[in-house]
């Protein structure tokens, strides 16, 4: 079995569940972990990373993955988004574990958060309770950064923490080095570059890497490739196409 373990889904035209199925299906793969999409347009992304344009919403469709992941139960998991400063955060994170979801989803570049914030420890602490990982972007700024994110990992041992696209930049090295240290730390492969994913699985190992593909950004037979091309063991390859992500989400399939 091969599961995507990020991709986003909204209500869209470029970036609906119908797509990504689809493209699942071109690429062989039989499983995604789906978190809401649509606060900001991927297809213009360096408008918000430059600050030229705001979120198209701050409000994540959380209904829309959990829809999605009930009509299509034996192909999708979600991970719930939330904003860590809205009020009843921590509830709100449970009642969207007891509906289903596996995971928490982080929106630096929407939510304007810092990973030191009372709130954040809050919900971090909660994940760890389910045993649900905590999954982010990072961020070029103080409070949303790799080395703030790892602290965070650091701090709360009993729960699991993913790095999404590999951290900052091509090569991020404190999160590298933060997956090879910590065996709660995890680095998410979708749109990282090639030769860091390859220093990723010698230095920290083939069991703190996981596949995604950051849809509908990227489509995940392209992604896919750069996981195929590191011609690793089947054993290995297993572990970062399924295994370590199905572990942290304790999926029976």
């Amino acid at each position: 079995m091969i599961i995507d373990a990020h991709a986003h889904i909204s209500d869209t035209t470029y970036g609906n569940v119908d797509i990504y199925l689809k493209q699942l299906e071109d690429a062989g793969i039989e499983r995604g972990v789906v978190v809401p999409g649509g606060m900001v347009d991927v297809r213009k992304m360096t408008e918000y990373i430059l600050g030229r344009s705001q979120p198209e919403s701050l409000v994540p469709d959380n209904d829309y993955v959990a829809q999605s992941c009930k009509a299509h139960d034996t192909s999708l998991t979600g991970f719930m988004c939330l904003d860590p400063h809205e009020p009843n955060a921590v509830s709100k994170l449970e009642q969207g574990f007891q509906k289903g979801f596996k995971g928490l989803k982080l929106s630096p570049i929407t939510h304007q958060f810092s990973f030191a914030s009372k709130a954040m420890a809050e919900l971090a602490d909660c994940c760890g309770s389910y045993s649900y990982p905590v999954y982010t972007h990072v961020l070029y700024s103080p409070g949303a950064s790799t080395a703030r994110f790892v602290a965070l990992a650091r701090q709360f041992p009993k729960t699991d923490f993913i790095l999404g696209h590999m951290g900052f930049g091509p090569a991020d090295q404190d999160g590298l080095k933060a997956a090879a240290e910590l065996d709660n730390f995890y680095l998410e492969t979708s749109t990282g570059s090639f030769l860091h994913i390859k220093e990723a699985v010698t230095k920290a190992g083939p069991g703190k890497v996981i596949f995604g593909s950051e849809f509908p950004l990227s489509h995940p037979k392209v992604e896919i490739q750069k996981i195929l091309l590191l011609n690793l063991k089947e054993n290995d390859l297993d572990k970062i196409l399924c295994d370590n992500i199905k572990g942290l989400l304790g999926l029976a399939t």
